[in-house]
């Protein structure tokens, strides 16, 4: 399983790249290996507010449904439309091509409330 050691992560596999004023969110490799391959994505629109720990959308694969949770507090600046057109994107590039949103944290995000690559490498073991 991939996982890049400049990210930080969640325990429900979310993955989160803090930069510049905003930070991106996606999936993780082992999460979307779980999954299986990805048919649909139901994702928040523009100008939404997410809530930590609390769903954002749902990620459906040939067998399963599973929600998306929010990492942090903040508004949603930009939605990867291209997973409208091309799910499979989640799959194939989850840390590239397959990230999923874009917010502008209402917070300083705090790295020690995330797991780092090594922890998080651990908890997928």
């Amino acid at each position: 399983m991939s996982v890049p050691k400049e990210l930080l992560y969640t325990e429900e596999h979310e993955w989160i790249n803090d930069k510049d004023d905003d930070t991106t969110i996606g999936i993780t490799d082992f999460a979307q290996s779980q999954l299986g391959d990805i048919i649909f994505l139901e994702l928040p629109d523009i100008g939404d507010k997410i809530i930590s720990g609390e769903p954002f959308g749902d990620v459906e694969a040939v067998k399963t449904v599973s929600e998306l949770y929010a990492p942090v507090n903040g508004t949603v600046i930009e939605v990867n439309n291209d997973l409208e057109d091309a799910p499979d994107k989640v799959n194939q590039d989850c840390y590239g091509e397959g990230w999923i949103i874009k917010i502008k944290s209402d917070e300083k995000i705090e790295k020690e409330n995330f797991l780092d690559y090594q922890d998080y490498a651990k908890l997928i073991e």
